[in-house]
């Protein structure tokens, strides 16, 4: 069989493209310096392992011996896994958004033998179709523009450099109308705007979890008491636990619903998706008390456990959406085997997870809860919790038979942001569910981090077979001292903050922005011609986003002041785009809501702090920080001079200074309600 270069790569993505008749490069100086040699364009292809689009352009195209061959003729091609390479995926998006007005992958971009981009698109068909060229007819024009002209390709190179220089220097400026206590209801009532009252969450089709301004209206509804903030944070939470966008058999959640009722999923499962949602359940749990929460986090987090999690304590990228080439495939299900596998009970379950014999979606059946139990045992005339058992036996029936199916590949690599973000859940379940053995598994996945992912140069990005490799990015770094400062607060441990200090001061030193906010990637780096600040929340938190949360805590904590004012001037800056452009901003959005209505620690200091410090962590606290102090011999700056011998002081403290300390919980608990 035909391999390439490809073949001697870590990334799924790439060995499943190691095969083509493509003579593709990895990204890298190589295949640029052979260009410039042979006066040839560049294409570089960019994808991801459970991309749908990817696969079928392999099939259509890259795999096609013809098409190849003049792949190989007239262009160098490299291959590019956007989860490893996100600097280069961030700048040739933005580019192809310039050129065509959209994005997505794979993405398809004609660049200079200088990595400039002069060209570009998504997926192209193998015939024109969908108002656009065909994959080979773009081929032959690029050549023919290449060639024939290139004084205009050199110079629409050189305007869009310019484009995307101007464009990521493009900062904001602190506005006084974006700083008064009214922004954050502008915010809610700008998320409230976009929101589906009905089938909850934000927009139609294609519906995208949210969770970040899910987390916005949540703690919303803390500090003003707004009821309808809260009612559609949970609309959204019950009505994705119920949809197909959930997998009622083996937990944990798709990337998308392709329509606007969750019913639908585009299959692939993200860890990135699936650690936000366990944070969201985590604090409906923490405000509702309601169990429904926190056994979806629970099952969540199994999932991830059992399906994504490396024998070495990392956890994997993503599952496919594919298996046996056919979408969705592995959890779908027909009539005949629902009735075979379920009996006498089949008509039953089947009204509760709207199976039929047409199917709900494709002439096949995505299980989702149409009928609740309660529901059905009315209809079937059964005691409520006869239908719970019956369902219990039948999702354990169901899920055995799937697992003897061909599963869908895993994407195996780790990154250490997404690794992060799975931190932070774990950390947050542990806190809110009181859960010691969740928190103690926190502490051991933060081990493994930050032993795999350490170099004398500095942190790195991606991990596979337990090799480490390619330098970290500003998520990398920011979300792992975001992680830290949750771990922190989970143990009661002070040293996972000093670790986190150290992050901090290098990526104040290697990623700063002179406008106070932070470059994607680190001073040095000549890979990309362009060095990007990346302020929008996407899918995963803006990493200044998330940089402003942890200068604004780590500030406090280490009193360090410099950091506290960074982190406001940050926030004031991003505040007007905030109201105005709620749903791209809202995990800035959160940090601001924070800071309007008074960050604040709590600092335990006795000899046996756990159990108020449970208490605490327990409680839905948005703006508030825990810390505990026994007298151990390096105390983080803030708790330094707290600690006064066994007995339980609590002390209460904003940026300038603390209270006198109480005895009890209950009494800060009392202090700190809305609106305190």
């Amino acid at each position: 069989m035909h391999s390439n270069r490809l073949i001697h790569e870590q990334s799924p993505y790439l060995l499943q493209h190691a095969h083509n008749p493509v003579d593709w490069y990895p990204w890298g100086d190589e295949p640029f310096a052979i260009a410039r040699e042979e006066n040839k364009p560049v294409l570089v292809s960019i994808g991801y392992a459970a991309c749908h689009w990817c696969h079928v352009m392999e099939r259509e195209s890259f795999e096609n011996e013809e098409v190849a061959a003049y792949m190989n003729d007239h262009f160098i091609c490299i291959k590019v896994d956007r989860e490893e390479h996100p600097d280069v995926d961030h700048m040739y998006m933005d580019a192809v958004q310039a050129i065509s007005g959209s994005g997505g992958w794979p993405l398809n971009v004609f660049v200079t033998g200088d990595r400039v981009p002069f060209y570009g698109g998504t997926y192209y068909p193998p015939r024109p179709a969908y108002s656009r060229p065909s994959w080979p007819q773009l081929l032959q024009r690029m050549v023919q523009v290449w060639h024939e002209q290139h004084d205009q390709v050199a110079q629409q190179a050189e305007q869009m450099v310019a484009h995307l220089r101007q464009s990521s220097q493009r900062m904001f400026t602190a506005t006084p109308d974006a700083w008064t206590a009214d922004v954050c209801d502008r915010i809610a009532a700008n998320l409230l705007a976009m929101a589906d009252k009905v089938h909850g969450g934000f927009g139609g089709a294609p519906k995208f979890p949210g969770t970040m301004a899910i987390g916005y209206l949540l703690e919303h509804y803390h500090f003003t008491g707004n009821e309808e903030s809260l009612r559609q944070a949970l609309r959204s939470l019950d009505a994705m636990a119920d949809g197909g966008i959930y997998d009622q058999l083996g937990g944990g959640f798709a990337r998308y619903s392709t329509d606007a009722v969750w019913l639908a999923p585009h299959f692939e499962k993200m860890l990135y998706d699936n650690a936000l949602l366990i944070g969201n359940y985590c604090d409906a749990y923490a405000i509702t008390h309601e169990e429904r929460y926190k056994t979806i986090a629970e099952e969540t987090i199994a999932f991830a456990e059992r399906e994504l999690k490396d024998n070495s304590g990392g956890y994997y990228c993503a599952l496919d959406a594919d298996s046996e080439g056919v979408e969705g495939k592995y959890y779908t299900w027909d009539i005949a085997e629902w009735n075979e596998l379920l009996g006498a009970d089949a008509a039953l379950l089947a009204a509760h997870y709207d199976v039929s014999v047409a199917g709900n979606w494709e002439h096949t059946n995505i299980l989702h809860i149409a009928r609740s139990v309660e529901q059905v045992a009315d209809e079937f005339q059964l005691p409520v919790a006869e239908v719970k058992q019956k369902v219990a036996s039948a999702k354990n029936i169901l899920y055995a038979a799937r697992r003897k199916r061909v599963r869908p590949q895993t994407d195996d690599k780790c990154l250490l942001s997404w690794n992060a973000l799975m931190n932070i859940a774990l950390s947050k379940a542990g806190a809110a569910f009181g859960d010691d053995a969740l928190v103690a598994r926190s502490a051991a996945h933060m081990q493994w981090m930050l032993q795999q992912f350490e170099s004398k140069e500095g942190l790195l990005h991606s991990s596979k077979n337990g090799v480490a490799r390619i330098p970290a990015k500003l998520d990398d770094y920011a979300c792992l001292a975001n992680a830290l400062v949750h771990l922190a607060t989970a143990t009661g441990s002070g040293a996972w903050l000093w670790r986190g200090t150290q992050l901090m001061e290098t990526i104040i030193r290697d990623f700063a922005h002179e406008e106070g906010f932070f470059y994607y990637t680190p001073a040095g780096q000549s890979d990309i011609p362009v060095r990007k600040v990346d302020l929008y929340d996407g899918a995963t938190p803006s990493a200044n986003a998330v940089m402003a949360h942890n200068l604004a805590i780590y500030g406090l904590c280490m009193e360090r002041p410099e950091w506290s004012t960074q982190a406001q001037q940050m926030l004031e800056k991003i505040g007007k785009q905030a109201a105005a452009h709620a749903y791209s901003f809202s995990y800035w959005a959160q940090q601001i809501q924070r800071s309007i209505n008074g960050a604040k620690t709590i600092i335990i200091a006795c000899d046996q702090p756990a159990a108020a410090r449970r208490q605490f962590i327990a409680s839905f606290l948005p703006q508030v920080y825990c810390l505990c102090t026994t007298g151990e011999e390096k105390p983080v700056p803030l708790v330094a001079d707290k600690y006064a011998g066994p007995g339980l002081k609590i002390f209460l403290c904003t940026n300038n200074a603390c209270l006198q300390p109480v005895e009890h919980v209950s009494t800060v608990l009392d202090m700190l309600g809305p609106d305190k």
